[in-house]
């Protein structure tokens, strides 16, 4: 790297990891090296957090009581979410794999302390949401990470997340921003499965408005 700037071969092989990441829903059974996901959980270390709060909280699901709790929320929550479509839209909704928590070796909750009091409020006093904001990117970095190991990961939005919550113990003053299932992914592929399926096409351009 010189004068700041990396490599024009460094960048394409950026350009290649962001569009290699994806939304795994499908796992192998294999584990997870250890060295290997705490290499990866570095970038909550290096990422950058509104007024240095570093407001994340990592919760690691294992238990089996924990996990079976889980997927018993998710299960409602999707039961839930199933009934908002009807027709074809809602016998595709059907037919969607929408989680991996049955195989993921490896499950993270990831909450919010919005009660920290580290960064004493710094960028957050009129927009407290930027610590959630905070979490989300680190766990954008999380998921890159994940990805230039071989490793894939599923962020899984359909849930309870206070009743998840109350099932994992949590601290009041926390809230879930992500569900994440880790582990190594059944195929690699570089279109959303969700395109595939025929849910939603991505779109070619960023739309962008002037003012």
């Amino acid at each position: 790297m010189q004068d700041g700037a990396f490599s024009e071969t460094f960048r394409a092989q950026l350009a290649d990891l962001v569009r290699w990441r994806r939304d795994v829903r499908r796992f192998r059974s294999d584990p997870v090296d250890e060295d290997a996901l705490e290499r990866c959980l570095t970038a909550f270390r290096l990422a950058p957090s509104v007024g240095l709060s570093e407001p994340w909280r990592i919760v690691r699901v294992e238990s089996p009581a924990a996990r079976d709790a889980a997927l018993r929320n998710f299960k409602a929550a999707n039961t839930a979410a199933l009934q908002g479509y009807d027709g074809e839209r809602a016998t595709l909704y059907a037919g969607l794999k929408l989680t991996g928590m049955r195989e993921a070796p490896v499950q993270l909750a990831v909450f919010c302390d919005e009660s920290t009091v580290k960064g004493s409020g710094l960028g957050a006093q009129t927009m407290p949401e930027m610590r959630r904001y905070s979490v989300a990117g680190a766990v954008m970095q999380l998921w890159l990470m994940l990805r230039a190991e071989g490793l894939g990961m599923g962020w899984v939005s359909i849930l309870d997340a206070d009743q998840l919550s109350v099932d994992l113990g949590i601290d009041a003053g926390w809230r879930l921003v992500a569900y994440l299932c880790i582990g190594w992914p059944e195929t690699s592929d570089d279109e959303p499965e969700l395109e595939r399926a025929g849910w939603e096409q991505r779109s070619l351009a960023v739309p962008i408005e002037r003012r």
